[in-house]
């Protein structure tokens, strides 16, 4: 027989209002226990982290194309060309760091999620996970839309394990939008991003008017 504390463990996500097909759904087709869905969630994290660093890979490669032209058209004193293609440049490169902020900021979101499941602080450790999943969907909305779906899917899955953790305790926490601590993941991944695209993507020749005229690249949007 199970005990009473496996009984409520079961019924975490019960609301009192609570409908009874919602009822009849739910004993059709009971939620997978919660350190199940962790495992799940972080696997799918790491996927993505995967998907992120493929397509890192082949903007390295695009941009690397690219930075010949430029450097072709300029020995060729073709200014206008040359600047068409600096201009494609910072495109790649806007993408790129982007994505690269992002895969920084899932690797932290993977080792949060190991370390829930070695010691099962739910509700500390996983609030900001959902800030970060959360900021990073949006983020990644317009320029990787099938990424952003799948953590649109990780940010369901954890907000859901974080509302019937605090049910369970009988505490509430407050994930509608990045704490502190969420902002905190995301601007070190800003300023590792940073340093990170100095080191895989080469500076302009001197003289080349990307962008305006100023010879220097966008940066992806700063975090709020």
């Amino acid at each position: 027989m199970p005990s009473k504390i496996e009984k409520i463990a079961r019924n975490w996500d019960i609301s009192e209002k609570e409908s009874f097909m919602d009822k009849i759904n739910r004993m059709l087709h009971p939620p997978p226990p919660m350190r199940q869905r962790i495992a799940l969630a972080l696997y799918k994290v790491k996927v993505q982290t995967s998907k992120i660093d493929h397509m890192l890979n082949t903007l390295q490669d695009r941009d690397r194309a690219l930075f010949e032209k430029v450097v072709s058209a300029q020995m060729m004193k073709d200014k206008a060309r040359a600047t068409i293609y600096a201009n494609e440049v910072a495109e790649v490169r806007k993408i790129a760091k982007t994505l690269l902020r992002a895969q920084l900021a899932l690797e932290q979101v993977a080792l949060r999620l190991e370390t829930i499941q070695q010691l099962g602080d739910v509700l500390v450790t996983m609030a900001p996970v959902v800030g970060v999943i959360r900021d990073l969907k949006s983020q990644l909305l317009g320029v990787v839309p099938d990424i952003a779906f799948e953590l649109s899917e990780i940010d369901d899955m954890l907000q859901a394990v974080v509302i019937e953790a605090g049910q369970f305790m009988g505490r509430s926490v407050d994930i509608s939008v990045a704490g502190p601590e969420a902002q905190k993941i995301l601007a070190e991944a800003n300023i590792i991003a940073e340093q990170r695209m100095k080191e895989r993507f080469p500076e302009l020749p001197a003289g080349i008017g990307a962008v305006g005229g100023t010879g220097e690249l966008p940066s992806a949007p700063k975090q709020d």
